[in-house]
């Protein structure tokens, strides 16, 4: 049971051997949860992606990253990079002013609205990564498929044996199979970290919901 919980059982209490507990007090522990809840949100996804920068700088040495590498692919690439982290630096300064906007919070009303868009700029955040995640495999696909002469070789060799439409649902099924894995996982990894986190910042609305009745 958290600080807040055994405050409001006090408060709830008519023994006068327990103090009294007024709405303001009530209204700073709220404050005070909410702010770190968003805090933590913020730290969390600037680790998630230090940690996914150095898993790609040590997969960099992979003999299929350094193949993809050597394919004419930067007019594709460097744009799709440049605009995911333009996106991603964006939602680091919307957990940041979040964060900030519920910290320097002084009415009720105004911290319930931060938190509605605090829990709305999560899940947004989580549907970007997801979507880029996608798009990104389908790039990196159409670009092998154009550009990669070995690739280009077996489509021709398929062709000549019949056996094209056979090639490609193999490489879509192994493809949606794979993304299917990755996403659940990061589904997990989100739920566990992100959904918690969401389901507190919940709890402390409905809490001001009740305060404010």
């Amino acid at each position: 049971m958290d600080e807040l919980e055994l405050l409001k059982k006090d408060w709830q209490k008519n023994d006068e051997r327990y103090p009294k507990l007024s709405y303001d007090e009530i209204y700073r522990m709220i404050l005070k949860r909410s702010s770190s809840i968003v805090k933590w949100i913020f730290i969390i996804s600037l680790l998630e992606f230090i940690f996914w920068t150095v898993i790609s700088f040590f997969l960099k040495d992979n003999e299929g990253m350094k193949r993809f590498q050597e394919l004419d692919s930067d007019m594709v690439m460097i744009p799709l990079a440049v605009i995911g982290y333009g996106i991603l630096a964006y939602f680091f300064y919307l957990f940041f002013r979040n964060y900030k906007r519920i910290s320097a919070t002084d009415s009720a009303k105004v911290l319930m609205e931060n938190i509605l868009k605090t829990r709305k700029t999560v899940k947004q955040y989580v549907a970007f990564n997801l979507i880029y995640l996608v798009v990104s495999v389908i790039v990196v696909l159409c670009v092998e498929f154009k550009m990669d002469s070995q690739l280009i070789s077996q489509v021709n060799e398929a062709a000549t044996n019949g056996e094209v439409f056979k090639f490609y649902a193999g490489i879509v099924i192994a493809t949606f199979l794979l993304l299917a894995l990755v996403i659940g996982v990061l589904l997990l990894f989100y739920w566990l970290i992100y959904g918690i986190l969401l389901k507190r910042l919940n709890k402390n609305y409905k809490e001001l919901k009740r305060l404010e009745a």
